[in-house]
């Protein structure tokens, strides 16, 4: 028997990295997803790959009518949303002198802004389901800074209070909203070769030695979707190989 049996997922950013493997490991529990990301061909090729159980839509996660359609596509497929997995996001790494306005924006809109939206559109319909769980991927940039990331930082921390907050509005629904903090993961976004050589030397002073697999904070995300976190909101889930610890 399947850990998500059942249930109806909505997880952006799906189409590559961390989200296909949070969509390939929710299908093979037994969730219905619907998943999303503008890498059109990417995330199509994905939906084939897992059959009737997946469908992938091209959402621009900081337009509020896109999210609207995703949720009308949810429910009318597979019935009311059960979980909500904030993945999508962007990361550059721009000194505060160097960085624009409108790069600041548009981290905050991608990466803040589209949590808050997505918590928006999918709470009724997890009201008419009377159980959900929200996860939130933020960072361990959420927890503490870095240099050149001035926009990525702000954003992430933003995730972490608006999970708390949304945590206190939705309990009394039975609607559980917890946020996810990476280290380093092996994902397209991160592994790229301008920062290959940077990564492999903060990789020496994580405590287990290594960088993490994108399946690993599947693991996490899927015990937070499912029930077997039932008691268990408005909270921060480290996974970083120790480097918080330090």
């Amino acid at each position: 028997m399947g850990r998500l049996n059942g249930k109806v997922a909505i997880i952006t950013g799906g189409a590559r990295g961390m989200g296909a493997s949070h969509v390939r490991r929710f299908v093979s529990e037994g969730a219905k997803v619907i998943f999303t990301d503008i890498l059109v061909e990417e995330g199509q090729v994905l939906a084939n790959e897992l059959g009737e159980n997946a469908k992938f839509m091209k959402h621009d996660v900081t337009n509020v009518n896109d999210w609207d359609q995703v949720v009308a596509q949810a429910e009318g497929r597979f019935g009311p949303v059960n979980i909500l997995v904030n993945n999508a996001g962007i990361a550059p790494n721009n000194a505060i002198e160097d960085t624009t306005e409108q790069e600041y924006r548009k981290v905050i809109d991608v990466n803040q802004v589209s949590v808050f939206l997505g918590m928006k559109a999918v709470y009724p319909s997890m009201r008419k389901a009377k159980n959900g769980s929200i996860v939130n991927i933020s960072s361990l940039a959420g927890l503490i800074a870095g240099r050149n990331q001035i926009a990525y930082v702000a954003s992430k921390f933003a995730v972490r209070g608006m999970t708390k907050a949304a945590a206190l509005e939705f309990g009394e629904f039975g609607i559980r909203v917890n946020s996810i903090h990476p280290g380093i993961i092996e994902t397209p976004m991160t592994m790229n070769d301008e920062t290959k050589a940077m990564l492999a030397e903060i990789s020496k002073v994580i405590p287990l030695g290594r960088t993490a697999k994108p399946e690993e904070v599947t693991n996490l995300v899927l015990y937070l979707a499912s029930d077997e976190s039932s008691y268990s909101t408005g909270s921060e889930f480290v996974i970083d190989g120790g480097l918080f610890a330090q």
